[in-house]
């Protein structure tokens, strides 16, 4: 038998069957160890890719939310601007009424002063009328207890109302 390249029958035969057989060692450990891995680098794939999808919708959804916010600052500095002048104008409604109310007040207290004057006033005046009629009374049982002329008598009354004075008599 003829040997090529001076390899025998038997070594070759070894060679194919240890050729082979690694393949199927191959292809078993490719079944037991390589899917798994894969299976394992597929599956941490797909869940690096479902983060960042995660991560890009969260960044579109908190971009969306701080326009939002940023739209409802605004609209908050509005609503506080309209709060102060709502409180502003409350304000001013208040002082206008408190100022009408002392104004009445002041008015009321002014008109009762008034009113007590003008009791005062009378009350002097009755005391003065009751004392001309005293003076009046004294004075004409003087006349009637002298019983003198008509002239002593209105020298007696021109001299009475020079002692009360014409502006007593007159009121």
């Amino acid at each position: 038998m003829e040997r090529l390249f001076d390899l025998d029958f038997q070594l070759l035969h070894d060679a194919v069957i240890l050729a082979i057989s690694v393949f199927v060692l191959f292809l078993f450990l490719s079944y037991l160890l390589f899917n798994p891995a894969r299976k394992m680098l597929k599956d941490r794939q797909n869940k690096i890719k479902t983060d960042i999808d995660t991560a890009n919708a969260d960044k579109e959804e908190a971009a969306a939310l701080k326009l939002q916010y940023d739209e409802k600052l605004k609209n908050i500095e509005k609503e506080a601007e309209a709060i102060l002048s709502e409180a502003r104008q409350k304000a001013m409604k208040n002082e206008a009424r408190i100022i009408d109310e002392a104004k009445e007040e002041a008015s009321r207290i002014i008109r009762h002063a008034q009113e007590e004057a003008e009791l005062e006033r009378k009350r002097a005046m009755d005391d003065m009328k009751q004392e001309m009629i005293t003076i009046a009374s004294m004075m004409a049982g003087k006349v009637v207890a002298a019983s003198i002329d008509t002239t002593v008598q209105d020298a007696l009354v021109e001299e009475t109302l020079k002692e009360m004075g014409d502006v007593s008599w007159r009121s």
